[in-house]
C-alpha cells in the first residue's frame, strides 16, 4: 500500500500524506457503495443481507472520522468538504434505507409501514438542515436520526405494528426536542461504558442476522437493553449536568 501511494504521489506531483489523506474521502464514499448493495438486497426482500451491508456502512462511517482528524484531511484537502460527504452518505444509508425497509417490509401493515416511511424521511431531512445538531460536547441535540438502529431493532424483537408505530412517531418527535443523545466515540463521559454497549449490541445485531433476524430471545433482550441505554443516556447525562 505505502508504495502505491509513493507511485500515486510521485505521478501526481502530491506528497504522501496527501494521497493518504484523500484515501479516506475514498473510504467514506464507499460507504455509499456498501448502501447500494444493501438497498438491492432490500429490493429483493433479503433483508438479513441488507442489514450486513448496513453494517458494514455503519463500520465504515465510525471509522472515517477518527481517521480524518488523524491524517489531517482538512489540512490536505480544504476544497474537499469531508462533512458534505458524509453527510449525504448518511442521509441515505440511516435514513433512507431504513424508511424503505420499512415500507418493502411491511413490518407495521401496509399503510402503517408507509406513513412511518414517509415521517422518517421529512422529519430526517428537516434536522439535517439544522446547524445546532451537534452539543458543546460534541453530542447530538434531537434524535440524530440513527433510524439504521432503531428498524434494525424493530425487525429483531418484532414488537408488533402499534408499538412499532409508536417508536417510529416518538423517535420523530424527539428529533426535535433539546435531548442530548451521546456520538459513541466523541463524547468523553463515560466513553468507555458507551462503547461496551454498543459492542454488545453489535454483537447481538449480528447473531440477529446469523439467524435471518429470528434471534433466541436472549438476544431480543439484549437488543432492547442496549438500545435503552444507547437511546437514553445522553438525556440521563444532561440532567446530571455532565453534559451541555
Amino acid at each position: 500500500m505505502r508504495i502505491l501511494a509513493h507511485g500515486f504521489a510521485v505521478l501526481f506531483g502530491l506528497s504522501k500524506n496527501a494521497l493518504w489523506a484523500f484515501g479516506v474521502h475514498i473510504l467514506t464514499a464507499s460507504g455509499a457503495f456498501f448502501a447500494f448493495l444493501a438497498m438491492v438486497a432490500a429490493a429483493e426482500f433479503r433483508f438479513p443481507e441488507m442489514f450486513l451491508w448496513m453494517g458494514v456502512a455503519l463500520l465504515v462511517d465510525g471509522v472515517d472520522g477518527p481517521l480524518a482528524r488523524k491524517l489531517e484531511v482538512k489540512k490536505w484537502w480544504p476544497y474537499w468538504s469531508g462533512e458534505m460527504l458524509d453527510a449525504v452518505i448518511d442521509y441515505f444509508t440511516y435514513v433512507m434505507l431504513p424508511a424503505f425497509a420499512l415500507y418493502q417490509s411491511g413490518l407495521m401493515g401496509r399503510y402503517a409501514s408507509f406513513t412511518c416511511a414517509a415521517i422518517i424521511v421529512i422529519t430526517s431531512a428537516i434536522y439535517y438542515a439544522d446547524t445546532r445538531m451537534k452539543s458543546r460536547d460534541y453530542g447530538f441535540i434531537g434524535f440524530p436520526v440513527t433510524w439504521n438502529m432503531v428498524v434494525f431493532s424493530l425487525f429483531i424483537v418484532s414488537p408488533g405494528p402499534i408499538f412499532s408505530m409508536a417508536v417510529v412517531v416518538i423517535t420523530a418527535v424527539l428529533t426535535f426536542v433539546p435531548v442530548i443523545f451521546v456520538h459513541p466515540v466523541r463524547v468523553k463521559v463515560w466513553r468507555t461504558l458507551t462503547l461496551s454497549v454498543l459492542i454488545a449490541w453489535s454483537i447481538s445485531g449480528a447473531i440477529g442476522i446469523w439467524y435471518d433476524l429470528d434471534a433466541p430471545f436472549i438476544v431480543d433482550v439484549i437488543i432492547v437493553a442496549t438500545s435503552i441505554y444507547l437511546f437514553c443516556i445522553g438525556f440521563l447525562l444532561q440532567l446530571l449536568g455532565e453534559l451541555q
